[in-house]
């Protein structure tokens, strides 16, 4: 299966659902930065989310979520759109710890339990959105929940998981946003807390092969749930190496020139993706003369 969302109404459209399974597309983070498993569970289930509000903007809007915690793992930065895209990383990658009280990755412990959540949305305007709150768990679950109440005011419940195979690749990610809408009645709420109380870990429901339309029917009931439409997610970085070259010449001739006398070439590295772009001397002479043009 390969990963998508699905975007839902529930109770008569009382409730708004989100879920997705992520499986490949943190596979691919996982593959490209060689994270170990707590921070893969933490990488994964931020750009779970990410993927999830990406797809709630229009158009060409675009998001970047950063995760700023006091925990050895070290800030997070994702990117996502609304064409389900995302990408990211995180500056500590190669860093585990035992499970902890309850047999689950540490995330909490990796992240940290003070630090900031931000979100900066882009969305085609002058001036971004941003919104920012406190870590209240370092669990990112919880901590989105809180952003959502806070900065968004939508009463929301999110959930995030990934499961990490003994080799370090990803065996199951995935992840729900369930939002109450103005005017939801109380008997509404109390189903919804009720088996969300009771229900299994989402990464599991997802290894066990559920899709994102049966997470919203297990969470949500299936006579209540009306899926909307679904939107493939993967992977993907918009660097190139042609950005990259802009980027260079802007750094002006003088710069441009030492690369060429004290490094024979220049290398560019992209943090979201980890590619590499070479750039010979030739290139490099090429673009003092564009400078010069």
């Amino acid at each position: 299966m390969s990963d998508y969302l699905v975007r839902a109404l529930a109770f008569k459209g009382s409730v708004r659902a989100f879920a997705v399974r992520t499986t490949e597309t943190v596979g691919e983070a996982q593959r490209r930065h060689q994270t170990w498993p707590t921070a893969s569970a933490a990488l994964g289930r931020t750009m779970t989310a990410a993927v999830m509000m990406g797809v709630m903007l229009k158009g060409e809007d675009k998001l970047t979520i950063k995760v700023v915690g006091n925990g050895p793992i070290g800030p997070m930065i994702i990117d996502s759109n609304a064409k389900g895209e995302a990408r990211g990383y995180v500056t500590n990658p190669q860093t585990h710890f035992d499970l902890n009280e309850v047999g689950k990755l540490d995330v909490r412990r990796a992240v940290g339990t003070e630090g900031t959540l931000t979100i900066v949305k882009d969305l085609g305007l002058r001036d971004f959105f941003t919104g920012q709150v406190p870590i209240v768990s370092g669990e990112i679950g919880e901590d989105f929940t809180y952003y959502f109440a806070v900065s968004e005011q939508v009463p929301s419940s999110v959930g995030l998981g990934v499961l990490v195979n003994p080799d370090n690749t990803i065996l199951a990610a995935g992840g729900f946003i369930i939002q109450l809408m103005p005017g939801t009645d109380d008997e509404t709420i109390t189903i919804i807390e009720e088996k969300l109380k009771i229900m299994e870990p989402v990464s599991k429901m997802i290894e066990k092969g559920l899709t994102p339309e049966e997470l919203l029917f297990e969470i949500l009931g299936k006579d209540n749930v009306q899926i909307l439409d679904s939107t493939p997610v993967s992977f993907a970085c918009n660097c190139s190496k042609e950005r990259f070259g802009s980027a260079i010449i802007s750094l002006g001739e003088k710069e441009i020139r030492e690369m060429i006398e004290e490094d024979g070439g220049a290398e560019a590295h992209c943090h979201f993706c980890m590619e590499k772009y070479l750039y010979s001397i030739e290139e490099l002479e090429s673009f003092i003369d564009e400078i010069n043009a």
